[in-house]
C-alpha cells in the first residue's frame, strides 16, 4: 500500500510539474505583454518595467527563477494591481470559490444519488425516464448556459434571487450553485442507476429477501452503499468539470472568487496571476485525483495489489 501510495504521489508532483512547464512557455508566447493595455507608457518606462519585472532575461532563465521563487511559495507580484502580491490576491478570493465548489458536490451528489436511486427502483417507467432525462440534460447542458437561463428566470423575470454579486448572505449561493451541482448530480444519477441495477440483481439481495427483510431495509442498507462505492472513481472528473464550470459562473454572476480573477488575468496578460491560478486549480484537481486513488485503494485492496504485481 505504502509503495502504491508512494506511486502515485511522484506521478501526481510530476504531473503538475508539466503542467506549469507547459503553462510558462504557452503564455509567454502568447500575443501582447502585461504592459500593452498601458498607452500612456513610453517606450523608456516599458523597458524600466521590464527590467524590474525581470522580463528582459532570456526565457529559460525567466523559468528557472520562478520555479526557484514558486518552490518557496513566492509567486510574484501582479503586474496589473498595483504590485499586489499573487498570493495575498488569491488567498482574499478563495472563499467564495471554496464554498460554491463544496455546496455544489454536497448538493448534486446527494441530488444524484436520490436520483438514480429511484431511477434504479423503478426502471422502464415513466418516472424513470423523466430522471434519465434529466440527468442527460445535465450531462449534455454547457454550465454557462444553465446560469444564463437561471439568471434570466429567478432573478429577470421572476425576482426572487438576486441577480449577481455575492452581497447578500446564502441568497446569492442559490442559484450559482444550482448551476454548478447540475453536473455532479448528473454523473452520480446515471452512475447510481446503473450500480444499484447490477446490485439487485446479485444473489446477496435475493438472499435478503429470502431473510424477510423489508424492501425498504434492503435497498438502503445493502444495496444503496454498495452502489455508491464506485462514485470515489468519477470524484476526479466531477472536480475537473466544476473547476472549469466555476470560472463561467464566477463570471456570470459577478461573484470575486478565483474563477472571475483567472479571467481577469488572462484577459490583461497578468503573468504572475495566470501561473498561480493555473498552479493553485492543477493542485486542487490532482489532489482530489490522489486521495481518491488512495482512498479506493484502502476500500479494495485489489487496486494497489494488481498494480504492484504488474510492475
Amino acid at each position: 500500500m505504502f509503495k502504491y501510495c508512494l506511486k502515485r504521489f511522484g506521478i501526481s508532483v510530476i504531473t503538475i510539474w508539466i503542467i506549469i512547464t507547459i503553462t510558462f512557455f504557452l503564455m509567454h508566447s502568447m500575443p501582447g505583454t502585461p504592459f500593452s493595455t498601458e498607452a500612456h507608457l513610453t517606450d523608456e518606462q516599458i523597458r524600466i518595467m521590464y527590467e524590474n519585472y525581470g522580463l528582459n532575461e532570456p526565457l529559460y532563465k525567466q523559468y528557472i527563477i520562478y520555479m526557484n521563487q514558486m518552490i518557496r511559495g513566492n509567486f510574484g507580484l501582479s503586474f496589473q494591481q498595483n504590485n499586489a502580491a499573487v498570493s495575498h490576491m488569491i488567498t482574499s478570493r478563495m472563499g467564495p470559490s471554496l464554498q460554491l465548489g463544496i455546496q455544489s458536490i454536497i448538493v448534486g451528489t446527494i441530488a444524484g444519488i436520490g436520483v438514480g436511486f429511484i431511477s434504479a427502483i423503478y426502471r422502464h417507467s415513466w418516472g424513470d425516464t423523466l430522471m434519465q432525462s434529466l440527468a442527460i440534460f445535465g450531462r449534455s447542458t454547457p454550465v454557462f448556459v444553465l446560469a444564463v437561463i437561471l439568471q434570466y428566470l429567478f432573478a429577470v423575470r421572476w425576482t426572487w434571487f438576486p441577480i449577481a454579486f455575492w452581497n447578500e448572505g446564502w441568497r446569492s449561493t442559490i442559484l450559482p450553485t444550482i448551476a454548478l451541482s447540475l453536473t455532479p448530480l448528473a454523473i452520480a444519477a446515471r452512475l447510481i442507476r446503473s450500480e444499484m441495477i447490477e446490485v439487485l440483481s446479485s444473489d446477496y439481495i435475493e438472499f435478503s429477501y429470502a431473510k424477510g427483510l423489508p424492501r425498504f431495509k434492503v435497498m438502503l442498507v445493502h444495496a444503496l452503499p454498495n452502489a455508491a462505492l464506485p462514485m470515489l472513481t468519477v470524484l476526479g472528473p466531477v472536480t475537473a468539470r466544476l473547476i472549469t464550470g466555476s470560472i463561467a459562473v464566477e463570471k456570470i454572476f459577478a461573484i470575486p472568487g478565483m474563477g472571475h480573477l483567472f479571467i481577469e488575468s488572462i484577459l490583461s496578460n497578468d503573468y504572475s496571476v495566470i501561473m498561480a491560478m493555473t498552479i493553485v486549480f492543477s493542485v486542487l484537481l490532482i489532489s482530489v485525483i490522489f486521495l481518491t486513488d488512495v482512498i479506493h485503494a484502502a476500500i479494495n485492496p485489489k487496486v494497489h495489489l494488481i498494480e504492484e504485481e504488474a510492475s
